[in-house]
């Protein structure tokens, strides 16, 4: 296989901008100039984006793990009366790791195929900027929520839910390492709506990593059964469902399809039942006081 070589690592300094000083700045280019030096693109592409799912998956899966062993952190379970218990967590893993190794490495290993076939460039010179990177990552965050909405909707469908999704639902009550406690077939489904973005806006391997790490950290933090309020930047985003959206899914079975925004459940009305939910726990509030 072909290395990337250093003399293509001169990085447009426009990108550099937002960064601080050589703290971050110089760290970050030489790191990315010496693994395209050591490693060839299918070492990249494949060890690479595998390594990366891996570590930012169960990192970001570690707040709401240790949460459990915090007494003070229960007030923020939003169903704590349906605790994580070592046996739901050891099922869960074994599954995980299953649809990891068996299901989304083949796919992964299709990203070396997919960036030779396209000319997707690995190189320090080709780097986005960030503002494009962003803008980027924010059209696949968009065409992956509407795919997730309208397929997660027919996976709900009674002739395939028992079949396929009811997997997923096993845990009405969920925790960050079910976010892709799922059926290999729905991994695939559902999983589609991943990859086609970067089919559109793909500009640079980087964009794969940055957008992998931003899907991950959203759909294990509306899976964690935690609602921390003030800690959670991911709330700053517009129409942003968050853990008790999602949570309600879970324990309603019906409504609040989407993965990441709420505006398709807002336009299609399969909100209602939520809303519902939460105009009648408002009122009870309001008699306790």
């Amino acid at each position: 296989m072909e290395n990337i070589t250093a003399e293509s690592a001169s990085f447009p300094q426009e990108f550099l901008e937002y960064l601080p000083e050589n703290p971050i700045k110089e760290p970050l280019k030489h790191g990315w100039i010496l693994m395209n030096q050591q490693y060839t693109k299918f070492q990249i592409a494949t060890w690479g984006s595998l390594i990366v799912h891996e570590f930012v998956y169960f990192a970001a899966c570690l707040p709401a793990f240790l949460f459990q062993f915090f007494p003070f952190m229960r007030r923020f379970k939003i169903q704590a009366d349906k605790p994580e218990t070592a046996e739901k967590q050891w099922k869960c893993l074994k599954l995980i790791l299953f649809n990891h190794f068996f299901i989304q490495l083949p796919l992964i290993a299709g990203t070396y195929v997919f960036t030779e076939m396209f000319g997707i460039p690995y190189g320090w010179d080709e780097m986005p900027t960030w503002y494009n990177l962003a803008l980027r990552v924010f059209g696949c965050a968009v065409i992956e929520d509407t795919w997730h909405y309208f397929l997660h909707y027919a996976l709900h469908d009674g002739r395939i839910y028992k079949h396929i999704h009811k997997i997923h639902h096993h845990f009405q009550a969920p925790f960050g390492l079910t976010a892709e406690y799922a059926h290999p077939l729905e991994t695939l489904i559902l999983g589609f709506g991943f990859f086609l973005g970067i089919l559109i806006f793909a500009n640079h391997l980087v964009l794969l990593w940055v957008w992998v790490t931003i899907r991950l950290f959203e759909t294990i933090d509306v899976h964690s059964g935690y609602d921390v309020p003030y800690l959670n930047v991911l709330h700053l985003i517009p129409f942003y469902a968050g853990s008790r959206f999602h949570d309600f899914h879970h324990k309603n079975f019906n409504g609040n399809y989407s993965s990441t925004f709420k505006w398709w459940d807002i336009i299609f009305g399969t909100d209602s039942q939520y809303k519902d939910y939460q105009a009648k726990l408002k009122a009870e509030e309001k008699k306790l006081k």
